[in-house]
């Protein structure tokens, strides 16, 4: 008996219309088609975040470990065998190795600083490049979801507006689906761009410290290799000694009378 109730009361109660689901399903295929681009961009942003959160993270622990290891080794040969093989910092170091050795075989010892210069700056560059990698992605995902959220809203409105005309009344039954449609679409638009713009001035604030990072790095191997192991960093250099202080001269003995 109390279940028939139960199951009378569930029949008889309102169903929701207009829900989201009910709302993708009123819209068809351009709101299902803009959900799922949204999705894409969303799900590519956040991979883009953590990804590239991680590969900067470890640049920079492996950036604070250099002073401890690398610039100790009495060559720059032995420094980077202490380092990992597909680090940032390994390959400004093979590089500037390698420049060493082809800047040899230049006359000019001018020409020769040069290629080695530019050698260190092209290792840097590619470093850097590297590092950027994803973040045109959130540039155009913060850009452009409001407009395809935008899209959505507009086809909304459009069927709201149809809906009126065929039903010759404003009546909210023909209004909510479509309306509540648009104003989905618009949300969605800013839940997947606003996270997106976020997450690319973090990263591109970050990767403009490792940049830093990377030109220090890169001038002092370049010192190291011009002067012949003769320059190291300045935080490491041995501190200068201070200068024995004058021994004090005794006072002149009074004069008696």
């Amino acid at each position: 008996m109390l279940i028939d109730l139960l199951a009378a009361a569930g029949e008889a109660a309102p169903q929701n219309k207009f829900g989201f689901a009910e709302a993708l399903e009123q819209g068809g295929f351009i709101a299902y088609a803009t959900v799922v681009i949204l999705g894409i961009m969303s799900f590519g942003s956040f991979y883009i975040l953590f990804t590239k959160w991680f590969e900067q993270s470890k640049i920079m622990r492996q950036s604070r470990e250099l002073s401890g290891s690398f610039w100790k080794t009495a060559t720059l040969k032995d420094g980077a065998a202490k380092l990992a093989k597909n680090s940032a910092w390994r390959q400004i170091v093979d590089d500037g190795l390698q420049a060493e050795e082809e800047a040899a075989k230049l006359r000019d010892t001018a020409d020769a600083h040069d290629w080695l210069h530019g050698s260190l700056a092209r290792s840097e560059a590619s470093i850097n490049a590297r590092l950027a990698a994803g973040l045109p992605f959130l540039a155009t995902v913060g850009a452009t979801a409001p407009f395809i959220g935008l899209f959505g809203t507009v086809v909304g409105i459009y069927r709201a507006l149809i809906a009126i005309g065929i039903a010759g009344s404003a009546s909210i039954d023909k209004v909510a689906g479509p309306v509540g449609e648009a104003l989905i679409m618009t949300a969605l638009g800013l839940l997947v761009a606003v996270p997106a713009v976020l997450a690319y001035n973090y990263l591109q604030a970050r990767n403009k410290r490792i940049g830093e990072l990377l030109t220090a790095f890169s001038t002092d191997v370049l010192a190291h290799i011009a002067s012949s192991g003769q320059v190291r960093p300045a935080s490491l250099a041995a501190p200068a000694k201070p200068a024995p202080a004058a021994a004090a001269k005794p006072a002149a003995a009074p004069t008696k009378p």
